[in-house]
């Protein structure tokens, strides 16, 4: 049922990749909590690339100000005084539903289908609606769904993950049936994890690289919590020692890594275990793009 560093499974995009970057903001509610640790960012390289992130970070957070200052609905604020009081913090005994989906069919390509409004590819002239490829996702054949929530950088929000949950939902009894959802934020807080859990999301997304050790293991505490599921990205082999050392991630996203080699390359550093499930990033604009070397689930 699991998937180690010998098999890749493919998240499958219309859109362009996209940032996930987290710190800490001080909301105004009293139930108690630890903030997500802040991560320094000024060391890495001063790539273009680099500062778009730290600048979609700081967009980011300031929207989450605004959200929180204008007062958090009740089921979000209900699921903060969960993660606030759980000390939840001991390894599962065994693989939630999304690693379970990923993981079901051995010797195979699991896909994780995205949904972005905002696409970068010349054969798309546009997206239909989230509830129109919700199904034709599950239809044909995707383990399970994310979506992009971000408004800058998707031109999607959580609406748009409300509508994928209902639409799953609507397969329940049947078969294929519901897929769970991820919700792909760029978090920047826990207090999304909340919103995700609100939305019906059955996991969030959060990147070891802005994040770091701490700040990752505060957000996958947060899902575990609240019965959620963590999808943690990782850029290179330490990220990935960490993400599963120090967080207990059991699922690795790998990202900014174009060639198989340099994919394969983060996997083989993770820690072995045997309950860690690794997910490479496939930006799919032609077929090429899915030429990967896969052996068979172990």
């Amino acid at each position: 049922m699991h998937l180690f560093s010998r098999a890749f499974l493919l998240c499958l995009s219309f859109g362009p990749a996209s940032g996930f970057v987290v710190s800490p903001l001080t909301p105004p509610w009293t139930t108690p909590r630890r903030n997500v640790a802040s991560h320094d960012v000024s060391t890495r390289d001063g790539t273009a690339l680099h500062a778009i992130g730290v600048l979609a970070r700081k967009a980011k957070e300031m929207d989450v100000r605004k959200y929180i200052e204008a007062g958090l609905p009740d089921d979000v604020t209900a699921h903060m005084s969960t993660i606030s009081s759980s000390d939840a913090s001991s390894s599962e005994a065994s693989p939630g539903p999304l690693q379970q989906s990923l993981t079901r069919r051995k010797g195979t390509i699991a896909i994780l289908a995205e949904y972005t409004r905002k696409v970068d590819a010349n054969f798309i002239s546009g997206v239909p609606p989230p509830e129109i490829l919700s199904e034709t996702f599950r239809d044909g054949g995707a383990a399970a769904v994310a979506v992009a929530c971000d408004p800058r950088t998707s031109g999607c929000d959580y609406e748009d993950v409300v509508a994928v949950v209902e639409e799953q939902a609507s397969a329940q009894g049947e078969v294929p049936g519901p897929l769970v959802v991820v919700a792909a934020d760029l978090v920047v807080d826990v207090v999304q994890v909340a919103r995700a859990k609100a939305a019906g999301a059955g996991a969030v997304l959060v990147s070891v690289e802005v994040a770091g050790e701490e700040g990752t293991k505060e957000i996958v505490k947060a899902a575990k919590a609240l019965g959620m599921e963590a999808v943690v990205g990782v850029a290179n082999e330490e990220e990935a020692k960490k993400a599963v050392e120090a967080a207990d991630a059991k699922i690795l996203l790998i990202t900014g890594k174009d060639g198989v080699e340099d994919k394969q390359a983060v996997m083989e550093a993770v820690p072995n275990r045997e309950d860690v499930c690794v997910v490479a990033n496939v930006l799919a604009r032609e077929n090429k793009a899915l030429e990967v070397s896969v052996e068979p689930n172990t």
